[in-house]
């Protein structure tokens, strides 16, 4: 769990520190593109050199900024299935060779500008996506931290420390003060202050008194319970709790396969009605 918290961690480190510079080369790219002025119904600034500028930002917002895309096009060729990444690539790197061509003296607009955009945009959106998937694995991770270790097992006058894997229904347990309750049960002996937030998002410790219902995770106020074991294992509160967020983040997996394919499909659509529409267009306009 840790290692692959600590994976999209690096990841989403990686996204983040490549969009804020990209963001911040892509300033200039914006300041100098004719185009982008003419979209505001502004007067450009130009001057000679500037496309040279311009150019040379791009170029740099193109391998920093655009490597992951870069990088993820091959893998995905390499694996033959193109999807998402390979679209993006396929686009900037379009867009930017058609640019560079520009520059270097074929006739057109250069599309610096939207390489740029498009570029800063996807960074985003792929740091926000990894904060969301380590949301998710660090909530996962802090309830498996709910559960204590161990468990004070009351037999006889004596309290014996156990595994709390081994409490079994019907178990008599004590809960010491400023201690996590270790199983779901009912409250025989004693009061107390209990801390549900982990659980049920209550904000405020809740009174707890004898015949009352204790939640396993919580954590005991200042009081001393003895408890009757319920519910152990798979059947406690908390456990249907993290049962449910795995079951979420399995959806979320089948939704990204989902996606994949979608973007499968849409890639090939694209790069065909890309190709057939220059196709069309060298075919004809020689006529």
């Amino acid at each position: 769990m840790l290692d692959h918290i600590d994976h999209h961690r690096q990841m989403a480190q990686s996204f983040k520190r490549k969009f804020f510079i990209s963001l911040g080369l892509t300033v200039p790219v914006l300041l100098l593109s004719r185009p982008f002025f003419e979209l505001l119904n502004l007067d450009p600034i130009g001057f000679p050199g500037s496309l040279t500028i311009q150019t040379l930002f791009a170029t740099a917002i193109f391998f920093y900024g655009g490597w992951p895309f870069l990088s993820g096009l091959y893998s995905e060729l390499s694996q033959r299935q193109p999807g998402m990444m390979t679209l993006v690539g396929v686009a900037i790197t379009v867009a930017y060779g058609y640019s560079l061509a520009v520059f270097l003296g074929f006739s057109g607009s250069p599309l610096f500008w939207e390489v740029a955009t498009l570029i800063d945009v996807m960074l985003l959106g792929h740091w926000l996506e990894m904060k969301s998937i380590i949301g998710a694995s660090r909530a996962l991770e802090k309830l498996t931290e709910l559960m204590p270790s161990t468990a004070h097992k009351v037999d006889g006058d004596a309290l014996i420390d156990i595994p709390v894997s081994e409490l079994k229904k019907g178990d008599t347990i004590r809960i010491k003060a400023g201690e996590r309750i270790p199983a779901d049960g009912v409250i025989t002996e004693g009061e107390s202050m209990l801390d549900e937030s982990m659980l049920t998002g209550e904000s405020t410790p809740v009174s707890k008194h004898q015949g009352d219902q204790v939640i396993g995770g919580s954590v005991n106020g200042e009081g001393v319970l003895t408890v009757t074991v319920q519910e152990t294992g798979e059947n406690t509160y908390l456990s249907h709790v993290m049962h449910l967020v795995k079951e979420a983040q399995t959806n979320a997996s089948q939704t990204q396969k989902f996606a994949d394919k979608a973007a499968f499909w849409l890639t090939i659509l694209a790069l065909g009605a890309g190709l057939l529409t220059f196709l069309s267009w060298y075919v004809f306009s020689d006529q």
